[in-house]
């Protein structure tokens, strides 16, 4: 492993350990993106699995947010996409402008042949992704100690989703197709999917992230009862296997966050599902989230991002609601939006509702 610098700002670290702490850390997930000019300036004619695969560039668009909020954030979150796993089981995936991720030949059903092929292939995570892990360990040495730094992954349930739609969907025909009509099938490649998670986030660890997150961005398509059978048993599985896995490889263990998307339903559930950190989406209500959650695990979220595109007057008190209902901050919570910073949000904005949650949660006498 690399020789990095000592941690300046531990407080994400430290609230992640359940510990009270002097204010709510805070970060936001795609914090990096489009909403910024200088992405598209570092970006430039690149399409946009070029920037991740290439390390300098994924760097560089890891730590422009932190840059231009410096002191403001707690976090760096790897520049990445959670469709390289797909892309190292030998799937074809392209970022399409105006339309987002598109697979040319998604999976059809188990007897299409490349279900057989993806099941059956030994995936090397360690060569196909090595760019991941070139652009963490250089992110880490760039950021000489200034605040943490993500590594993460898809959800098995996200990718089987993205892998049998073939893109983003509305309706999610064939992702219920597949669960419904191949559930043995689905679970096969889900448990596949799984064990992929776990290689990829223990290399990430091994080039330096010092905490990981499991996005499971479409869980909310699924009912709680299909959510138990088709989703909670794999974000178990990878919580449960990863720090076995950092053990063998004789690496330190780090915090692991889950962030489920719409499954409000399986707030008790995911308290119990080996996370340190559960994320919430917007539409928990933040004390009775914490009411749910009894101080089992730290609880990340969960404004609106579309509460940016608002004035600052709405953002500020959707601000102050959302502190006082995670009782202040000072203990298990880490500040967040409910999901990513959308496009066309104003960067000056994100900085007020950075520099909200600082000064009510400094103020915050709970």
């Amino acid at each position: 492993m690399a020789d990095f610098a000592p941690l300046q700002n531990d407080l994400l670290l430290r609230t992640v350990r359940g510990e009270r702490v002097e204010r709510p850390p805070i970060w936001v997930m795609r914090q990096a993106g489009r909403y910024l000019p200088e992405y598209h300036e570092a970006k430039g004619s690149h399409d946009f699995f070029a920037c991740c695969r290439s390390p300098e560039i994924a760097s560089t668009l890891t730590l422009q947010p932190i840059d231009r909020y410096d002191g403001l954030i707690d976090a760096a979150i790897i520049f990445s996409d959670i469709l390289v796993i797909p892309q190292a089981m030998g799937m074809t995936v392209e970022m399409l402008d105006g339309k987002g991720p598109h697979f040319p030949n998604p999976l059809k059903s188990p007897t299409d042949g490349q279900y057989e092929e993806l099941l059956s292939r030994d995936v090397d995570v360690e060569k196909e992704l090595e760019y991941v892990y070139k652009a963490i360990t250089m992110t880490r040495q760039k950021l000489k100690g200034r605040v943490p730094l993500f590594g993460f992954c898809g959800a098995p349930w996200t990718l089987l989703c993205y892998m049998v739609e073939g893109g983003g969907s509305k309706m999610f025909v064939q992702s219920k197709t597949w669960v419904y009509k191949y559930p043995d099938a689905s679970l096969e490649l889900l448990e596949k999917i799984a064990m992929l998670c776990v290689q990829y986030l223990a290399l990430q660890v091994k080039a330096g992230a010092q905490i990981v997150q499991v996005f499971d961005s479409w869980a909310a398509e699924l009912s709680p009862s299909a959510f138990k059978k088709f989703s909670l048993p794999f974000l178990r599985y990878i919580s449960k296997n990863l720090p076995e896995k950092l053990s063998e490889m004789r690496l330190e263990q780090v915090p692991m966050v889950v962030f489920a998307k719409g499954a409000w339903y399986a707030l008790d559930e995911l308290c119990e599902s080996g996370y340190q950190v559960v994320g919430l989406d917007w539409l928990q209500d933040p004390a009775e989230a914490m009411k749910i959650a009894r101080g089992r695990v730290v609880l990340q979220g969960n404004m609106d991002p579309g509460v940016l595109y608002g004035r600052r007057e709405a953002i500020a008190a959707e601000i102050q609601a959302m502190v006082q209902g995670f009782g202040g901050g000072k203990q298990g919570w880490v500040a967040n939006l409910g999901h990513g910073v959308q496009p066309g949000v104003k960067p000056d904005d994100l900085r007020f509702f950075f520099r909200e949650i600082h000064r009510l949660g400094r103020g915050s006498q709970s």
